[in-house]
């Protein structure tokens, strides 16, 4: 046997293996169980009578030959990608699946409504929403929408920006009250975690306040919200989260510098999919209509 009997599908296993670096996690990322991938991977060696793998106690660490193969697989991988764009974007029903990536706060605080409202508007679209604050990869299809916080969108990608997004630091009532006498260089500080880096509230908090305490760290922006309603401290805080909640106190204007901007994005290929333009054209509407709650306004004393 040789490369000729080789597969897709085997390719898959092997990129993901080479990307995780160990049979259990390339099976969490394809969705199929441990077994089956140790089954695959040596299959394929056997169909290559090549060894692609060392197998270490750390876990399973590329082959000069296994290497080889992983360069081969990702050009494969960005073709087959390729193909699946352009055939999308040649499609124009208002059917099929389309999947959406947003912020979770946003989605939670806005924008579930509204999803529901173009689920019932269009009964034929079977929508699939990821929650995730991290650039989902468009040309890879892990999404065909992106409503993304970030100042510069990449460059591969197409779209509008909806809206400014402003973020101000907020505390709870109880906690000011208990902490009126001292300055935000003395407040516990609650913060995104150091690895969200579309979050720039670190930066600001390190170049202002270099003297704060962090005392508590999330990914999740409700989270931080929730704990901060709590009276766990202060936090930098999105004025479409913080502004609804009785219990939180704006402190100061919302700086410019932790201010975002909202972002509708897709993949070229895939700009004249008629379910995707039907879902840009009324999310942009939405959110039009809803940037009275995203936008800065007088903070609340």
């Amino acid at each position: 046997m040789n490369a000729h009997d080789m597969e897709w599908n085997d390719l898959r296993v092997v990129l993901a293996v080479c990307r995780q670096g160990s049979l259990s996690a390339a099976a969490r990322e394809l969705g199929i169980n441990h077994s089956t991938v140790f089954r695959r991977i040596n299959s394929v060696e056997e169909k290559l009578s090549l060894r692609l793998f060392e197998r270490l106690p750390t876990g399973y660490a590329m082959t000069e030959a296994g290497e080889s193969v992983l360069a081969a697989s990702e050009r494969i991988e960005s073709e087959v990608f390729t193909l699946s764009r352009q055939l999308a974007g040649a499609d124009m029903r208002l059917s099929g699946l389309l999947q959406v990536t947003a912020p979770d706060a946003l989605t939670l605080k806005i924008l579930t409504p509204h999803f529901v409202h173009f689920c019932q508007t269009y009964p034929n679209i079977r929508f699939e929403l990821s929650l995730d604050n991290r650039f989902l990869d468009l040309s890879m299809r892990e999404a065909d929408v992106a409503i993304r916080s970030t100042l510069k969108p990449p460059e591969w990608v197409i779209g509008r920006k909806l809206c400014r997004l402003d973020v101000s630091i907020y505390g709870s009532k109880t906690y000011l009250d208990a902490h009126n006498d001292e300055s935000l260089d003395t407040y516990h500080w609650l913060m995104p975690r150091d690895d969200q880096d579309w979050y720039s509230a670190n930066q600001w908090l390190t170049r202002k306040h270099p003297k704060a305490t962090v005392i508590y760290r999330s990914d999740n922006l409700s989270a931080l919200a929730e704990a901060t309603v709590h009276g766990l401290g202060v936090a930098p805080l999105p004025l479409f989260l913080a502004e609804s909640s009785r219990e939180l106190r704006c402190l100061i204007d919302p700086p410019s510098a932790l201010s975002s901007e909202l972002w509708l994005l897709t993949h070229p290929d895939l700009r004249r999919t008629a379910r995707v333009q039907a879902f840009t054209t009324y999310i942009a509407e939405v959110i039009e209509a809803e940037r009275h709650r995203i936008e800065r306004r007088s903070p609340r004393r």
